[in-house]
């Protein structure tokens, strides 16, 4: 555990997610396992949703972040279960990059960012092919009263709330500390700015001295200015957005812009996710631009 966040620089306080191949494995690591979170096993397992509960003695404090809460998650793809399966038992696995920075979704970027023993900081890649979801899972918090999401993902709001028959709030201030839950995170190295898209033209003209990197959807990439370095063409759907958003934003942060622009995504549940993630990438920068 302490090389795994030795190699990301990871806050010892920020926990990390334990993976199970059966749905089976709760008991071992959370008590108090209300029928609600067992629905939501039942019915997204596995599957890209993580459920924090209160925790077992199994669970450790470097796990934990010295929390009384555990987040669980079941993955669905064939090579993460088969490793867990052969180890016979549960992985933390945070996501594999620098604290803090542009999640991967191909082995080329973990080895582009970590690299690999013996002159980089993890010892084996296991490539699987491209993230099939893109983002990360979403998370539903069990310890109060009422479930609370932590972190929207691929799993709607509204997708929670028919399984669970009843509403799901806001993580509010007293919830625990999460994966991807800090207000700066999935950051790329350049600046990167959120941009209405009817104000992209605005914001590509107010910056006539730099080079720019921009994502937006095809009606707001009209303008031709010489000083964009790469364009990219925002994707319609909101889980094709998912699925291809770090992998753009690993191409933006490479292209030698000095700034990224990019035009925020459409409102509604479907889009929860890939907000959040911009949002936080672009929170050291203005949010908005004119």
């Amino acid at each position: 555990m302490r090389r795994i966040f030795a190699a990301k620089g990871r806050p010892a306080d920020h926990p990390v997610i334990v993976h199970v191949a059966e749905v089976a494995a709760i008991d071992e690591w959370a008590r108090a396992v209300p029928p609600g979170a067992r629905a939501l096993a039942q019915q997204f397992w596995p599957g890209p949703l993580t459920r924090v509960l209160p925790r077992t003695v199994r669970a450790h404090d470097l796990i934990t972040g010295r929390q009384d809460s555990v987040g669980q998650r079941c993955p669905a793809h064939p090579w993460a279960r088969a490793l867990l399966t052969a180890f016979g038992g549960a992985i933390a696995a945070p996501s594999a990059n620098t604290f803090g920075r542009i999640s991967p979704t191909t082995a080329a970027h973990v080895r582009a960012d970590l690299g690999q023993a013996p002159a980089g900081k993890v010892d084996l890649i296991l490539d699987g092919g491209a993230c099939p979801v893109g983002i990360e899972s979403t998370i539903v918090d069990f310890t109060a009263d009422a479930p609370r999401l932590l972190r929207p993902g691929s799993i709607t709001r509204t997708q929670l709330e028919a399984v669970l028959g009843q509403p799901v709030l806001d993580a509010g201030a007293g919830a625990p500390r999460a994966s991807g839950r800090l207000e700066s995170h999935y950051a790329p190295h350049t600046p990167l700015v959120l941009v209405p898209p009817t104000s992209l033209a605005a914001a590509i003209n107010a910056r006539p001295d730099q080079r720019l990197g921009v994502l937006a959807p095809a009606a707001a990439l009209l303008d031709a200015s010489p000083h964009i370095v790469l364009r990219l063409l925002a994707p319609a759907t909101a889980a094709e957005y998912a699925r291809r958003l770090y992998a753009m934003l690993h191409e933006l942060d490479a292209c030698g812009a000095d700034t990224l622009l990019v035009a925020q995504p459409p409102d509604g549940t479907d889009w929860d996710g890939v907000r959040d993630r911009l949002t936080r990438a672009a929170t050291d920068q203005p949010r908005t631009a004119a």
